[in-house]
C-alpha cells in the first residue's frame, strides 16, 4: 500500500517574510525560539526576521553548526525552556531547519536523541507534543521547511535521521528574496543538494506519482537556473526558481532517496567539516551509473524521462552532465580534492549500509558496490 501525504501550508512569493507574524498568530505560537546560525545573522537576514517580530516576546538561538550537533540541540533546547518559549522559528538553510527539528523533540520529549532516530525505532516515539515549528528557509537546497525529516549527529558520532509527520513545519515561509545575498559557493553547494534530491527520489521505486511529477518539475526548474543563480545572486527568476526546486525536491522525498544520501550521511558523520550537497553533487554520477542497471529503472525508462527535462539526448548522457555542470559551478572535482582519503572508506561504508536511505534505493547497494562508488567519486 502507498502511503502518500501533502504536506503543510507554504507562502511562498517574493516578500513572503513580512506574512510571519500571521503565521505566528495562526499557529498559536506567542513566545518562539529563533534557531539560526551566525552566516544567517552575519548576512542581515535574522535580523530581517526580527524586524517583522517587533515587539514579540522572543528568544534566539543563534549557534546551530553546518552540520547539527546534539550539543547544540541540548544548548538551544535549553535556552526553549528558559525562555518559557512556546514554539520554534527557524531562521536559515537546512541545518537550522533541522537543529530546530532537533529542538522540538528534545524539549518535549525525555531521553537522548538517539533514542527517537529512525534506524533506533524512534520514529514512533515522536509524539503529537512535539513544539510547534514554522521555517524560513535562506537557502535552496534541503527544503527541510515542508519535509518531515531531520538530519542530526548524535553525541556517539552517528549521522542519524528522525522522520516524524510531526515535525513537518506547521508553515514554510519561501521568500526568495533572502536568498538573494547567498554566496556563489553556497548557492551551487545547495542548489546540487535540492537536484539531488530530485533525481534521487524520482529514481526510488516507491509508488507515488504524485512525488515523480513534483520531482521532475523540480530537476527540470533546478537544472535550467542553478548556473543564473550562481553567476548571478540578484538574478530573482533564477533565484525563486531554485528555491522552488528545493521545496519540490522535499515534498517528493517522502517517496524515498537513496545511495547518493546513504554515502553522503555516512561520510558527513565521519567528517562533519564536509558539506552535504556537495557530497550528493560528488556522489551522483556514480549513483546514477550503479542505478541504470535496476529493473525498475528500465522497465519505467526513468533515466530518459530526467534527461528530457535536461535538455540532454538520452539517460546515458546524465552522469557526463551532472560532472560537467559540477566544473562549471565550480565545486570540487572529487572527493579527494575535499580532503578524503581511502582509509575512511570502511567506516562510511558501515554508516552507509546502516542508513535510512539504504534500502530505498532503486537497488540494493553491497559494500562492495558502496566501495566502488567510493572510488569513483575520489
Amino acid at each position: 500500500m502507498a502511503q502518500i501525504n501533502y504536506i503543510t501550508q507554504i507562502q511562498f512569493e517574493p516578500g513572503a517574510v513580512k506574512l510571519l507574524r500571521q503565521e505566528c498568530q495562526r499557529v498559536g505560537i506567542t513566545r518562539p525560539l529563533i534557531v539560526s546560525d551566525a552566516g544567517v545573522k552575519a548576512a542581515g537576514v535574522l535580523q530581517k526576521v526580527l524586524d517583522v517580530l517587533d515587539g514579540v516576546p522572543l528568544s534566539v538561538f543563534d549557534q546551530t553548526p553546518s552540520n547539527p550537533n546534539e550539543a547544540a540541540v541540548r544548548a538551544a533546547a535549553a535556552m526553549y525552556a528558559a525562555g518559557h518559549c512556546d514554539g520554534l522559528i527557524a531562521v536559515g538553510g537546512g541545518s537550522a531547519i533541522d537543529c530546530a527539528k532537533g529542538v522540538a523533540i528534545l524539549a518535549t520529549h525525555e531521553g537522548p536523541l538517539k533514542t527517537y532516530a529512525t534506524i533506533e525505532g524512534g520514529s514512533p516515539k515522536i509524539t503529537e507534543r512535539v513544539a510547534p515549528l514554522i521555517a524560513v528557509p535562506t537557502t535552496s537546497g534541503t527544503g527541510s521547511e515542508v519535509a518531515r525529516g531531520a538530519i542530526l549527529i548524535v553525541d556517539d558520532g552517528r549521522k542519524l535521521g528522525f522522520h516524524s509527520w510531526g515535525l513537518v513545519p506547521k508553515a514554510a515561509i519561501c521568500d526568495p528574496e533572502l536568498t538573494l545575498g547567498l554566496p556563489p559557493g553556497l548557492t551551487a553547494a545547495t542548489g546540487m543538494d535540492a537536484i539531488a534530491h530530485c533525481m534521487e527520489t524520482f529514481m526510488a521505486p516507491a509508488f507515488n506519482p504524485p512525488a515523480d511529477g513534483i520531482g521532475l518539475d523540480g530537476l527540470e526548474r533546478g537544472w535550467a537556473h542553478i548556473e543564473r543563480a550562481t553567476r548571478n545572486g540578484q538574478d530573482r527568476e533564477a533565484r525563486l526558481n531554485m528555491m522552488s526546486a528545493s521545496m519540490q525536491g522535499a515534498m517528493a522525498f517522502q517517496k524515498g532517496l537513496g545511495c547518493v544520501h546513504s554515502l553522503s550521511h555516512s561520510l558527513g558523520g565521519v567528517d562533519p567539516r564536509l558539506h552535504h550537497g556537495t557530497l550528493n553533487a560528488m556522489f551522483l554520477p556514480a549513483v546514477v551509473r550503479f542505478n541504470a542497471q535496476a529493473e525498475s529503472m528500465q522497465k519505467e525508462r526513468r533515466l530518459d524521462r530526467m534527461a528530457r527535462v535536461m535538455g540532454l539526448a538520452s539517460g546515458s548522457d546524465i552522469p557526463e552532465a551532472i560532472q560537467a555542470m559540477n566544473d562549471r559551478l565550480g565545486l570540487p572535482t572529487g572527493l579527494a580534492a575535499m580532503g578524503v582519503t581511502p582509509d575512511l572508506f570502511d567506516r562510511v561504508i558501515a554508516g552507509a549500509l546502516a542508513d535510512h536511505c539504504h534500502k530505498t534505493n532503486p537497488r540494493i547497494a553491497t559494500a562492495d558496490d558502496y566501495r566502488a562508488m567510493l572510488q569513483a567519486s575520489m
